[in-house]
C-alpha cells in the first residue's frame, strides 16, 4: 500500500492546510477517588491527563438530532438533545477512547469565536480503515442545563 499512501499524501497535505486549521486539545477524564491537597485541605480530583493538542477540525455532523427523551416534567432526568459533530485530527495523532473530551483551545479566524468554550465527548475511539488521509472521531456536544435546571 505505499504507492497509495505516496498517491495520497496530497490530499494529506491538502486536509491539514484547509481543514484542521484550528487548534484542539483531547483530554482523559481521571478515575478514581479525589485526594488531599495538604495545602488547602481541599478534597481535589487530579487534572485530565492531556492525550493530544495540535491541529484540528470540528466539522459538524449533520442537522441536530431529536430529543433523546420526551420533554415531561414528571421524569426524573431533563431531555437532552444530540449534536453530532467530527473530530479530523492527523493520523499521527494518538487515537482517542470514549469518553475523551475535546475543546478548542483556538479557532483560525478570531471573529469566529462559536467553537470556543464548547465540549464534546467522544463517543468511539478514532475511525479506522485500510485507506486513510485524516484521523475521524464521533462526538457529541457536552450539554449544559437547560432553564437553570442542575
Amino acid at each position: 500500500m505505499a504507492g497509495l499512501d505516496a498517491a495520497l499524501a496530497g490530499v494529506v497535505t491538502w486536509l491539514q492546510t484547509n481543514l484542521m486549521i484550528d487548534i484542539v486539545r483531547v483530554t482523559r477524564p481521571v478515575t478514581g477517588d479525589p485526594v488531599l491537597n495538604p495545602d488547602t485541605g481541599n478534597l481535589e480530583y487530579p487534572e485530565p491527563e492531556l492525550v493530544y493538542e495540535g491541529i484540528g477540525g470540528v466539522i459538524a455532523a449533520g442537522a441536530p438530532g431529536g430529543i433523546s427523551s420526551l420533554p415531561s416534567a414528571t421524569l426524573p432526568w431533563a431531555e437532552e438533545t444530540m449534536s453530532p459533530a467530527r473530530l479530523f485530527t492527523p493520523l499521527s495523532a494518538p487515537m482517542t477512547a470514549r469518553d475523551d473530551l475535546v475543546t478548542v483551545v483556538t479557532v483560525h479566524n478570531p471573529a469566529n469565536t462559536a467553537l470556543l468554550g464548547r465540549t464534546w465527548f467522544c463517543q468511539d475511539p478514532g475511525r479506522a480503515s485500510t485507506v486513510e488521509v485524516v484521523r475521524v472521531t464521533p462526538m457529541d456536544m457536552k450539554q449544559g442545563p437547560r432553564g437553570g435546571r442542575p
